[in-house]
């Protein structure tokens, strides 16, 4: 049955609204976190380092956040994997482009491939600049995130790159929140008007929370 569901268009989409609905409320959560950094480094670092040990003792020194991880893990891969699946399956099902050459979805909708791709990179580099400081400039340092963010946002190309991927982000939510809704069933007439302007408000507060570390950085707000 979770074979046949998985085969179907309606089960592939089902997997993308629930996995991007999974991400969503970790994006909101994570943003939350991130603008404690305007509260100074005794109070960031010691943020991150309760993440570490969230369940103690119960859960051992961060198993939790492990889990977390895993779930996300999870989550990324089912959504990109039937977001392909998808794509592919539409153009196999319309090989010649459209008669009409002027488009008429949002820049959001016509985005959404592209902007997932950006994100899908822009995860890599942030995991390799901030969690194991693989590319991380000027000497990463293990057990202070607040001087490691300070470190990346001091750089030129560290802000290109989140400002780029955080506005890229945006869109993904504002359609993605929106087709989540339709799939799952959410919508309707009177529910319509709503649903949309939930997704703007959550895009815009994700859009605008994420960018305010790196421009508190490039201000001197967070030094």
């Amino acid at each position: 049955m979770a074979r046949t569901m998985w085969d179907s268009s309606v089960g592939k989409k089902t997997v993308m609204a629930v996995s991007g609905l999974i991400m969503l409320l970790y994006l909101v959560v994570h943003m939350y976190g991130n603008l404690k950094i305007f509260f100074g480094a005794g109070t960031f670092n010691a943020y991150a380092h309760w993440l570490r040990t969230v369940g103690e003792p119960f859960m051992h020194y961060e198993w939790t956040l492990w889990i977390i991880r895993v779930a996300l893990v999870v989550a990324v891969v089912a959504h990109a994997v039937s977001a392909y699946q998808l794509s592919r399956r539409d153009l196999k099902a319309r090989p010649t482009k459209y008669v009409h050459k002027k488009p008429r979805a949002s820049y959001a909708t016509r985005t959404m491939r592209w902007g997932g791709i950006i994100l899908g990179l822009f995860i890599v580099w942030h995991i390799l600049d901030l969690t194991t400081g693989t590319v991380h400039s000027g000497g990463f340092q293990p057990g202070h995130p607040y001087q490691n963010v300070v470190d990346t946002f001091s750089i030129w190309y560290g802000n290109v790159i989140y400002i780029v991927a955080m506005l890229a982000l945006g869109l993904h939510v504002r359609h993605g929140f929106w087709s989540a809704a339709q799939t799952l069933g959410a919508g309707s007439r009177t529910r319509d008007r709503a649903l949309k302007t939930v997704a703007d408000v959550l895009a815009l507060l994700l859009t605008a929370g994420f960018i305010a570390v790196p421009v508190g950085v490039m201000t001197g707000v967070v030094n």
